[in-house]
């Protein structure tokens, strides 16, 4: 009864003359279901949000923006690109610094401007950060002095919040203050396949690749989310929607602990801005901070990588109005959805959005009452999304229930990447974007088990590290743990965990735990315990190959 409300729910929604219609329309020669309105760029994103008025929208220790405000230095700071720096059409422009309330005025900047926004991994070395400036091509970068001061200085750069500006830098606080009082947008036309965005994959593999991201990816993303809201909103009314935007409901604001560099916090991001919520960040993850946060700053929600999100519901205030904690960037273990679900007096709605770089973030959602429903599953695709789950070593399509690697196609898959047809080539196949994820689909709900290249093969069995990883989680004195596969003489890779705890626990309890859960194969024949946080990328993947070469050193 319930799958059958969400899907009249999404089709009165999506259908022909609906709120949100899709229609089918061929996008660079391949046909899909596309968005007939609501924002084409993420320019009409930032013309929309001028309607928020005097409403509070960044929010960073003690600096205040409203949305009047954040217009008025968009549309000053878009005008000195094109007018004072001479950019034009597709020009590059990079951002390297922290999630600091200037990084929202500069992207939106130039997203207006028409120009392409290079964000770049702020924990990135040296080497990395030259490397993307040199690929991107970029013409001009705004950074913040730790990462200013590692940058070569071949082209024009603007430090915020910095102090007396070195040779060849200008300060953020000089340009802003030769910004005129009022200004208009500089009028430029944008299509929506037209550039938006290039974002670096994480490179936990090997050099960072470039996806290139058009307003029609992320505005998709943007329109699912929406969506993806109002039902979850019409479930909990009864099956009718609430009214859309009612200007006397209390402002929403979100915790963003997602790196504004990483798909999930433009996601963000862009989100916030549409619907005139508060965007509130942190210098650094602080738990203790993020939970006083929350109550003064009112906010409703938080988001960020399960690491992070489990720190917070440890230590939430009671005294909060939060009402939803969205997850992603790495797999979520169930027993983390459950404990969400139970915050509060009357619960805190989990969320996941399971995607990646190339997908414009999440292709998959779960939220609410269907994910503590279905915790074990990411959820189910958006509109628009195709799914294929394909038998790597063959290329066939699989049935329901068999696990294969996840491919999808749709409006909100990239392009491709930058300067890299060898790469585009091999990961995008006639519209198809192969994830390297392997998962499978029961009845609609699409789960994933690992990724391809960490699948533990222990004689000749394949045991899927999330799947164990889940089994660990449920031991209430693991704080943290990754699941690898180790070289073995005869049975080709054996399984080993290796876990943080929370309290002293014997090794030989957690395989027992994990053997009244799991076949015996799957029980880890090593339990490594670390004092040290797991090596993790900035937004949330263990670094496993680390891991690996690590236990092998020492000769685990």
């Amino acid at each position: 009864m319930a799958e059958d409300l969400r899907e009249r729910l999404l089709a009165e929604l999506t259908g022909p003359g609906g709120e949100f219609e899709i229609a089918e329309q061929e996008v660079g020669g391949i046909p899909m279901r596309v968005y007939t309105g609501g924002p084409a760029t993420l320019r009409d994103v930032v013309l929309f949000s001028r309607g928020h008025g005097d409403r509070e929208f960044l929010v960073y220790e003690d600096f205040r923006c409203s949305y009047a405000e954040h217009f008025r230095l968009v549309a000053g700071l878009a005008r000195c690109l094109r007018e004072e720096y001479g950019l034009t059409q597709g020009d590059r422009v990079a951002i390297a610094m922290r999630n600091f309330p200037e990084w929202a005025v500069v992207f939106w900047a130039i997203q207006a401007a028409g120009l392409v926004a290079v964000p770049l991994n702020a924990w990135w070395t040296d080497a990395e950060l030259r490397y993307g400036m040199t690929d991107s091509g970029a013409a001009l970068v705004f950074a913040d002095a730790e990462r200013t001061a590692r940058l070569d200085r071949d082209v024009p750069v603007v430090e915020v919040r910095g102090g007396e500006p070195g040779p060849g830098v200008r300060a953020w606080s000089e340009l802003v203050a030769s910004l005129p009082e009022q200004a208009e947008l500089p009028d430029v036309t944008i299509g929506p396949d037209d550039d938006a965005t290039i974002l670096y994959t994480s490179g936990t593999t090997g050099r960072p690749k470039g996806a290139v991201g058009t307003h029609r990816n992320h505005c998709t993303n943007l329109l699912n989310t929406v969506v993806g809201r109002r039902v979850q909103a019409a479930l909990a009314n009864g099956g009718v929607f609430p009214p859309l935007g009612d200007p006397s409901a209390p402002q929403p604001g979100v915790l963003l602990t997602f790196p504004l560099f990483h798909i999930a916090g433009i996601n963000s991001l862009c989100f916030a801005t549409l619907v005139g919520a508060k965007l509130a960040t942190l210098y650094r993850w602080d738990r203790e901070a993020a939970a006083r946060l929350i109550v003064e700053a009112d906010l409703t929600t938080a988001a960020g990588v399960p690491t992070v999100m489990r720190d917070l519901v440890e230590n939430v205030d009671e005294a909060s109005r939060l009402d939803g904690v969205n997850m992603g960037g790495a797999p979520i273990p169930p027993d983390l959805v459950e404990r969400i679900g139970r915050l509060g007096t009357g619960g805190v709605a989990p969320g996941n959005g399971y995607g990646l770089t190339e997908t414009t973030s999440a292709v998959v959602m779960n939220a609410g009452g269907d994910y503590l429903a279905h915790p074990d599953s990411v959820g189910r695709c958006v509109p628009g999304a195709d799914l294929r789950v394909v038998d790597p070593a063959t290329g066939d399509d699989l049935p329901d229930g068999e696990i294969g690697e996840l491919w999808f196609r749709g409006p909100n898959i990239v392009r491709g990447y930058w300067n890299n047809p060898e790469a585009t080539a091999e990961a995008f196949v006639d519209g198809w974007f192969r994830t390297g994820d392997l998962g499978y689909v029961v009845d609609g709900w699409v789960h994933v088990v690992d990724r391809l290249k960490d699948v533990v093969i222990r004689g000749g069995e394949n045991v899927y590290c999330a799947e164990v990883e889940a089994a660990l989680f449920e031991h209430p004195a693991v704080a943290d743990c990754a699941v690898i596969g180790l070289p073995h003489p005869t049975l080709g890779e054996e399984v080993a965990a290796v876990v943080n705890l929370r309290e002293p626990v014997e090794t030989t309890e957690l395989q027992q735990h994990v053997a009244a859960r799991l076949a015996a194969f799957k029980v880890p024949a090593h339990v490594v315990v670390r004092d040290d946080p797991l090596p993790r990328t900035p937004t949330g993947k263990v670094l496993k190959r680390r891991l690996r070469e690590r236990l092998g050193a020492q000769g685990v």
